[in-house]
């Protein structure tokens, strides 16, 4: 072995041993990842999503994934000749609407089960009907009717937990039912937030087409690597927060003051953006902390 071979496997050894401390410390821990942007629709970027996330499982994690839809869900609407509606960001889902919903993101699951097990790894792709994981009601946007779109009142984990113990990956698509058996769609950062809060996750991660939370979202150097939860508060508090940003932080701060460590909101667009998030001291995109958390657990 030359001595350019040496170096290189020397910097790979050096890769491993950064990633020691946080194999260690998350083991058989339960991460939820919330799947979703541009990670969903690039291919590329959907297999080395699907990578890091067998590779989180072979190493000992515990992952769950949430998958969204939204973009494949308009194209198919668009297919049949309805105008995708929305009403305050969220579709608006008539029953027609929610028929092809149910259809896409089922397709989406199924899709995404196949790409795990072709790394060796056994995965289930459930829906939030399945066990009555997810039970709702009907959201209303500012008093609008927006259609069969729901509000998560009630998790029951228990199949997530079977799925788990028998070690397989749970993937989760965000349909769920009101006490009527009635279907709905839901908002996939609620989704995978109410679940990640039902199975006291260690970790939530959310895979975005954005950087990160910016103190200044004007200015790209104003990046926040670390936010603790009293942080976040005084971000929205102060205005600094709108738009999509909004309620996916809030979305954060409700998981982490209900049993959830610690939340990452990375750029999805970054190949392999969780393991360099999860495995390396400095990370990428934003680590939403409890008051009593610390990022870095080597240096402790």
């Amino acid at each position: 072995m030359g001595e350019r071979e040496i170096r290189q496997s020397m910097g790979k050894a050096e890769v491993l041993i950064e990633a020691l401390p946080y194999i260690q410390r998350f083991n058989r821990k339960i991460i939820v990842v919330k799947y979703g942007g541009s990670a969903m629709v690039d291919d590329s970027l959907k297999h080395q999503v699907i990578q890091d996330v067998t590779l989180l499982k072979l190493v000992g994690f515990k992952p769950i994934i949430v998958h969204g839809g939204g973009k494949e869900i308009s194209k198919w609407v668009g297919k049949v000749g309805m105008e995708p509606e929305f009403v305050n960001g969220l579709r608006k889902t008539d029953e027609a609407t929610m028929e092809i919903a149910e259809m896409v993101l089922s397709k989406v699951n199924k899709s995404l089960v196949q790409m795990v097990q072709e790394l060796g790894v056994l995965a289930v792709g459930i829906s939030g009907k399945d066990g009555g994981l997810l039970k709702v009601d009907k959201k209303y946007s500012d008093g609008k009717d927006i259609g069969f779109v729901g509000e998560i009142k009630e998790v029951n984990p228990k199949i997530l937990y079977d799925l788990l113990e028998k070690d397989f990956l749970p993937i989760v698509c965000p349909v769920g039912m009101d006490d009527d058996f009635q279907t709905y769609n839901i908002n996939a950062d609620d989704a995978a937030c109410a679940i990640a809060k039902a199975v006291e996750a260690e970790k939530l991660a959310f895979l975005t087409d954005i950087e990160g939370v910016y103190k200044d979202p004007a200015d790209k150097s104003s990046l926040i690597s670390e936010l603790p939860i009293s942080g976040a508060k005084d971000l929205i508090a102060d205005g600094h927060i709108g738009g999509g940003m909004l309620p996916k932080l809030a979305n954060c701060i409700d998981a982490i003051e209900n049993g959830v460590s610690r939340v990452h909101i990375l750029d999805g667009r970054i190949a392999h953006c969780l393991l360099l998030e999860i495995f390396t001291n400095k990370g990428i995109g934003t680590a939403i902390l409890g008051e009593k958390e610390k990022k870095y657990y080597h240096e402790s």
